[in-house]
């Protein structure tokens, strides 16, 4: 029993090892998510999904080299949590070295249109377009004001008709307002 807890925790790296090399990874990764785009986050299709899965598995030896202690998991995910932590609180407070590192976000829709210059820029086609609008709670294109791509890979999409909800909202504060109408009304006949 001994053995066993020994080699779970027995490291077969040298610990500065272990904290530099998920730094390095970490640096690598970010790098090249910010040179192929915006698109390999927002998993727009199964392809883009698999691509990043085998991303994380392609890196997990480069992470934590020969060593498959639990002790070296934990310093290898403890180094990638704490890097993690300083750049995003380091751009926190640089806001316009966030925004180079970051990229700028993409106009994919204007005025119910697609902007397929845009599109194209973010190597997205129009039917993938459609898939993103309909998994918002669109029915189409056509009903969507704008929609931007953040550069973390994120859709923001602005109704361009008011939703039921808000028509509804509407009518109640209209029927709010006649029925206060109709009491001030009755109070004045009254008084």
């Amino acid at each position: 029993m001994h053995h066993i807890i020994s080699d779970m925790f027995t490291l077969s790296l040298p610990i500065a090892e272990k904290i530099l090399r998920p730094i390095l990874v970490y640096v690598f990764l970010v790098l090249l998510l910010r040179v192929f785009g915006k698109r390999e986050l927002a998993q727009l299709n199964p392809f883009d999904l698999v691509v990043l899965l085998s991303l994380a598995n392609t890196v997990q030896n480069a992470i934590i080299g020969n060593d498959n202690s639990v002790a070296g998991g934990f310093i290898g995910a403890f180094s990638l949590v704490l890097t993690n932590y300083l750049v995003v609180r380091f751009l926190f407070r640089h806001r316009r070295l966030d925004q180079i590192i970051e990229g700028r976000s993409a106009v994919l829709i204007r005025d119910g249109c697609a902007c397929k210059d845009e599109l194209a820029k973010e190597m997205i086609t129009v039917h993938e377009l459609q898939t993103v609008v309909r998994r918002q709670g669109f029915t189409g294109i056509h009903e969507v004001d704008t929609c931007v791509l953040e550069p973390g890979g994120t859709f923001v999409m602005k109704r361009k008709v008011p939703s039921d909800e808000e028509q509804k909202h509407t009518e109640l504060v209209s029927g709010l307002d006649e029925i206060r109408d109709q009491l001030r009304r009755l109070e004045e006949k009254l008084a």
